[in-house]
């Protein structure tokens, strides 16, 4: 065997990767636990060595109570924000140009008030507004250190989170890699990924639905390799444009099934977790779990907490080798 092929990423076959699906659903079926109050640090660590989701009632902080329209847009006054758009409300997904070809598409951003994206939520909009930056809008891990400044357009709302989830940050021996502020309407969808995090997602007003598939089941997803794109404006009255990256952007790898919560959208050995999240509530989802998110109501807002994966031991080389399953094709023209 030459060098090249030692660097090269082994393959599993589709039927080892059926198999492990199998064994790991025929174990744990699609049970979650339902936990009446927080956790503490010492069960959180043994409901993280399981690594399966879990709703947490009772997770208190301000924003709870008080994050009306009338308060935040009190607390934000002026102050700009960024806030993505798309015709279809699908940021970060799989998206036919007018070419005919699948790419990868990131949202257009725009800045505007917090007033003005509640308004646009609560209005019949011809494009779909959705805050979902995911780069710690409300803290970073620059937070918690004492040389570096933490800057965010949420400075305002800031006394209404904490900065991390005590009990967790002492099950994990860790702070948060990044906090992230969601506010999106009934359009907005987040399509299926998996995060190399730790995630605790408590929504705030509204309601969530999340599709979860365990990382033994990412071969139900059929991974492509799209080109990358984004969204784009001449200017204000302009229409939105999905323009193609250069060739060099790398090519993006994602899941071309659009709607795992569709019936017949995935194949008959697919045992997807369905969890409705109501204000208040909030859900554990472990590392490498794979999650499809809708909301409903005009107005939904929620917050999350990343914490780093422990890469040590065994799980983040299980991980990946899971993800490593099978070839990773180039994308078709006509297979979404």
């Amino acid at each position: 065997m030459d060098d090249q092929d030692t660097k090269q990423r082994p393959v599993l076959s589709k039927a080892l990767l059926r198999w492990i699906s199998k064994e790991y659903s025929d174990m744990n079926g699609t049970f979650y636990h339902i936990l009446s109050h927080p956790p503490t640090p010492l069960e959180f660590a043994r409901l993280v060595h399981a690594s399966r989701p879990v709703i947490i009632r009772g997770v208190e902080f301000p924003a709870l109570k008080k994050w009306t329209n009338e308060y935040v847009v009190e607390r934000m006054g002026g102050q700009s924000i960024s806030v993505a758009v798309t015709p279809n409300g699908r940021a970060d997904a799989v998206t036919r140009g007018i070419d005919g070809k699948l790419y990868f598409a990131e949202p257009f951003t725009d800045t505007m008030t917090i007033d003005e994206l509640l308004t646009k939520l609560q209005s019949d909009e011809k494009y779909v507004y959705y805050l979902q930056s995911q780069n710690g809008n409300l803290y970073s891990d620059r937070f918690f250190s004492k040389e570096q400044e933490d800057r965010s357009e949420f400075e305002a709302l800031r006394p209404d989170v904490p900065p991390e989830i005590r009990f967790i940050s002492d099950a994990l021996d860790r702070t948060p890699d990044a906090v992230n502020l969601w506010i999106g309407g009934s359009d907005s969808v987040t399509s299926i990924h998996s995060d190399p995090y730790e995630n605790i997602y408590t929504v705030v007003r509204g309601t969530k639905h999340f599709t979860l598939l365990p990382p033994t089941e990412g071969w139900c997803l059929e991974e492509k390799s799209y080109p990358h794109a984004m969204y784009s404006r001449a200017d204000i009255a302009s229409e939105l444009q999905l323009v193609p990256s250069p060739p060099e952007i790398p090519l993006v790898r994602w899941s071309s099934v659009a709607d795992p919560h569709l019936p017949n959208a995935l194949p008959i050995e697919a045992q997807p977790i369905h969890i409705t999240l109501n204000a208040g509530e909030t859900l554990y989802l472990p590392v490498g779990w794979w999650h499809f998110v809708r909301q409903s109501g005009d107005i939904t807002i929620a917050v999350n907490w990343w914490y780093d994966a422990e890469i040590q031991g065994m799980n983040w080389m299980w991980l990946n080798m899971l993800r490593a399953g099978g070839n990773v094709p180039p994308q078709e023209t006509n297979n979404l």
